[in-house]
């Protein structure tokens, strides 16, 4: 059995390849979020700008649950933030998404846009 990393699939011999999830769970916060973003989009760069969004960030979650210590780790002294990363989503790249790595993929806390003040924001998490 081969891995391709980088697409997450499984090629086995002549086999149709196969593709490998993680998991991806998102917390209540995240997804009030991801609403929240998704209604300003709509709003202010039209409805298929904020579909875009919803589905790049999706997809980035995926990427995530694959590669979950991708993302740069949040250093605070703060308990409530420890083991926190932080990975961009693609394609808008003034959101960020704050996740846990788990055993088997991601838990999503929190996606916010880069101008907010995250740090505040994290120390509130469901």
């Amino acid at each position: 059995m081969v891995i391709d990393q980088k697409r997450g699939h499984v090629l086995a011999g002549g086999e149709t390849s196969k593709k490998l999830m993680g998991v991806v769970r998102k917390r209540e916060a995240a997804r009030r979020d991801l609403v929240a973003h998704f209604v300003y989009l709509a709003e202010e760069a039209g409805l298929d700008t904020a579909d875009g969004f919803l589905k790049s960030a999706e997809s980035t979650f995926t990427d995530l649950s694959l590669q979950p210590y991708s993302g740069t780790l949040v250093v605070s002294s703060l308990p409530e933030l420890q083991g926190i990363r932080r990975w961009r989503v693609r394609d808008f790249e003034n959101w960020l998404i704050f996740y846990l790595p788990t055993q088997n993929g991601v838990s999503i806390i929190r996606v916010l846009h880069a101008t907010q003040d995250w740090w505040s924001l994290l120390s509130v998490t469901d």
